[in-house]
């Protein structure tokens, strides 16, 4: 570059900086390049306390104007050790060398086949309950909710899958004025609550708050679950990982008793039940139709195991919709029937009714109810006194209540019997004994159900 040319720019220089000091610079005059060729430095000095713009300058003024004639090229260590207010360096080579890989981003996520980032909010505190707060940057995907912190080294992170959360919190308000008053808090199915404060002038609270609510619900907002977006590829198809054939087959089905039916394939029949069922062989699927139509959610009853030996079963189902005038079904009744006649080792059934016997008497309002054993010949009905999953889930929060954040060891095991947590688990442990111990000890068949046939059936019947 010729004197003339040097003598030009430290006079832009000593211009710009006149008129930043008046904050008069205009936006276009925010930027001064280098010539074609030379290694070109753009330093972000952000806003001055006065409101003065950023200011960009080249590699080669702050050579120009640094007091010192030895100062250095290397920028990274000359910016960090300088006085002056600089939020980022950007350093671009032209003179034909390799560039350096760009340093990444503090605020890049990891993202599986298929995730997309949903929303972003910077300037967020994590408030977690043992470790303080933490400041940082909250990313929600179409998967998972990433929060990767800016005040700590190395820097916490915290990644939850949506499908852990089970309900969505805005905390405070527009009037809120406390510190962290002011956020989102998740509440997640293993026992943790995330709480997340935001600035209220940042604005980042309600988009980051709608996404969570689409994509941690994405059935109730007519979405696909992230298993149908995901593009990973896999050394197996994981949708022929379990075959129902192949494990029918191992436990000796079909047989002379039990057949397999596709007649609900294309979901039909019960919109809950797998594709493919094992009934009793003297039952048609016109039969099974009838049989759906007077159990809840067309759920029949379907083989869930079958004893090697004795060739009793258990069988799950829902309850029947006997109603308050005490309906009945010849099919249903000569349905379960067939369940007892593939037992040859007993002359009796057993149906446990997961409920407790109150439960099961209110459900007759609501048009369901249970089997009256003077319809259901040679059948017993044992009630098993499980409550519902109402009863479950607060007895559930209490339990978290006193677990999470702190345990009070003072009052630990009065605030355990509080919750009545042990009392439903001992009445499920038992009902599953009660059941095994029919079929083991007693060589009986067993139909086990409650009002829709899932959460306490699946639970004492594989326990």
């Amino acid at each position: 570059m010729s004197a003339a040319s040097e003598d030009r720019r430290n006079q832009e220089i000593i211009d710009y900086e006149e008129k930043t000091s008046r904050g008069g610079a205009s936006p276009d005059e925010l930027s001064i390049h280098t010539e074609t060729g030379k290694t070109s430095t753009s330093v972000d000095s952000g806003p001055s306390p006065s409101g003065t713009p950023r200011s960009t300058y080249s590699e080669h003024d702050l050579a120009q104007r640094s007091d010192s004639p030895e100062m250095s090229l290397d920028l990274q260590s000359s910016i960090s050790a300088s006085s002056e207010n600089i939020a980022s360096t950007e350093i671009k080579s032209t003179q034909g060398e390799e560039p350096e890989p760009p340093p990444r981003k503090m605020d890049d996520i990891p993202l599986l086949a298929g995730e997309q980032l949903q929303a972003r909010a910077r300037d967020v505190t994590y408030l977690c309950p043992y470790t303080g707060p933490s400041r940082g940057t909250l990313s929600v995907t179409n998967y998972k909710l990433f929060f990767r912190s800016i005040d700590r080294e190395p820097p916490f992170i915290l990644a939850v899958p949506l499908g852990v959360v089970t309900r969505i919190e805005k905390v405070g308000g527009a009037t809120s004025r406390g510190e962290n008053s002011y956020g989102i808090e998740l509440f997640c199915k293993d026992m943790r609550n995330l709480r997340f404060a935001h600035k209220q002038e940042n604005h980042s609270r309600r988009i980051v708050c709608e996404k969570l609510q689409i994509f941690a619900f994405p059935a109730s907002h007519k979405l696909l679950y992230f298993a149908f977006h995901n593009e990973e590829v896999y050394s197996e198809n994981g949708w022929t990982t379990y075959d129902p054939i192949a494990e029918y087959k191992r436990q000796g089905l079909p047989n002379e008793c039990w057949r397999i039916t596709r007649i609900n394939e294309s979901y039909e029949l019960a919109d809950t039940y797998p594709a493919i069922l094992c009934v009793p062989s003297g039952a048609s699927d016109d039969d099974i139709q009838q049989v759906a139509h007077f159990r809840s959610r067309g759920r029949i009853p379907v083989i869930s195991w079958i004893h090697p030996e004795s060739h009793a079963t258990i069988t799950r189902c829902a309850q029947p919709l006997v109603g308050v005038g005490g309906k009945r079904s010849k099919d249903d009744e000569k349905y379960v029937q067939m369940i007892l006649d593939s037992n040859p080792q007993s002359h009796k059934l057993c149906i446990m009714d997961a409920r407790p016997n109150v439960n099961a008497v209110a459900n007759k309002a609501k048009g369901g109810g249970y089997e009256s054993e003077d319809d259901y010949q040679n059948a017993e009905v044992i009630f098993l006194d499980i409550h519902n999953i109402h009863v479950m889930r607060e007895s559930l929060r209490k339990l978290k209540e006193i677990c999470f954040p702190s345990i009070d060891d003072s009052h630990w095991l009065s605030n355990i019997e509080s919750t009545h947590w042990l009392e439903h688990i001992k009445c499920i442990i038992a009902g599953a004994k009660k059941i095994a111990d029919k079929v083991e000890s007693h060589k009986m068949s067993v139909i086990v159900h409650c009002s829709d046939g899932w959460d306490r059936t699946a639970q004492v019947s594989h326990t």
